[in-house]
């Protein structure tokens, strides 16, 4: 089932299933009000997949997709959390070594809701950095609360998949000439450049969890301007979905709506030296879940 949030032009944001032959049901409207029109508030409820389903075998389809326009499914979640250097090729590209999981914990950070876009939605350039990249990723969606789940549990927290665009400012300039030099200026300069408006373009939908067999074998695809740039299977990264929900959960509660993303593979732009500029645009795929088409504008 691909859940997702739409407007129609007659009224705000609401909640839809995408149908098989690319129309939207209501969710709103055909429970006849039973359900909520956010999906942040749908995936709180505790038999959610059970009440959508119903949905899906009784209610009329409304609009075509190419009739609304898509936005960002979870407007605003509770968290994002994203996993830094989770694939070995990403590493490398960037000076790394080789990851040893025997003796590292997954490294992840906080990005804020604000900086989400929808589908079509641009990256606004920011006049913070010149140096602004690309980073596709698989995002996982939390479908329950999780506290110190274990390993193998994991994944039954996840509601479904989606597609996150982890938009990262390699460089910052602060306006301040003479700027006081700290030791901690590399990670917070590097951390804040996650963190700007539009950061992160997210969709088109969500991918219920039940119709991913394996979120480990998913081929993941970004073009920019048409080039390839990168291309490569979710299975090769360091620390699976399984392991970033254990060990997330052990320090914070996840809760319905949270996404985690997943880290990107080799081929971003700052291993070439190649950054995003107006009139760039960047579309990514991930099998089984759909594409995410941004263009870039100037600030």
């Amino acid at each position: 089932m691909k859940l997702a949030t739409y407007s129609d032009g007659s009224s705000g944001p609401r909640a839809g299933i995408v149908t098989s032959d690319s129309r939207l049901i209501d969710i709103g409207s055909a429970s006849q009000g039973n359900l909520p029109d956010s999906l942040l508030e749908v995936l709180q409820r505790p038999d959610w997949l059970e009440e959508l389903s119903d949905l899906v075998g009784t209610a009329e389809a409304g609009p075509s997709l190419d009739e609304v326009t898509l936005h960002t499914p979870i407007a605003r979640p509770g968290k994002i959390l994203a996993a830094a250097g989770n694939y070995q090729a990403h590493v490398d590209e960037g000076g790394g070594v080789k990851v040893d999981t025997s003796r590292r914990t997954p490294r992840v950070f906080i990005k804020p809701s604000s900086a989400l876009v929808g589908p079509d939605e641009p990256v606004v350039l920011t006049d913070v950095s010149d140096e602004i990249d690309w980073e596709l990723e698989l995002a996982v969606v939390i479908g329950k609360e999780a506290s110190n789940v274990s390993r193998d549990d994991a994944l039954s927290y996840v509601a479904g998949y989606t597609i996150l665009n982890d938009i990262s400012a390699r460089s910052m300039s602060w306006g301040i000439e003479d700027r006081e030099v700290h030791d901690w200026d590399g990670f917070f300069d590097w951390l804040v450049g996650k963190w700007p408006d539009s950061f992160s373009p997210t969709g088109p939908w969500i991918v219920t969890a039940d119709e991913i067999e394996d979120p480990h074998s998913l081929q993941l695809t970004l073009e920019v301007n048409g080039e390839v740039t990168q291309s490569a299977s979710t299975g090769t990264m360091i620390f699976d979905c399984s392991d970033l929900i254990s060990f997330i959960s052990r320090f914070t509660t996840l809760e319905p709506g949270d996404i985690i993303a997943t880290g990107t593979p080799a081929g971003v732009g700052a291993a070439t030296g190649r950054y995003l500029e107006a009139g760039d645009v960047m579309v990514g795929t991930i099998e089984g879940i759909g594409t995410l088409t941004t263009p870039v504008v100037d600030a």
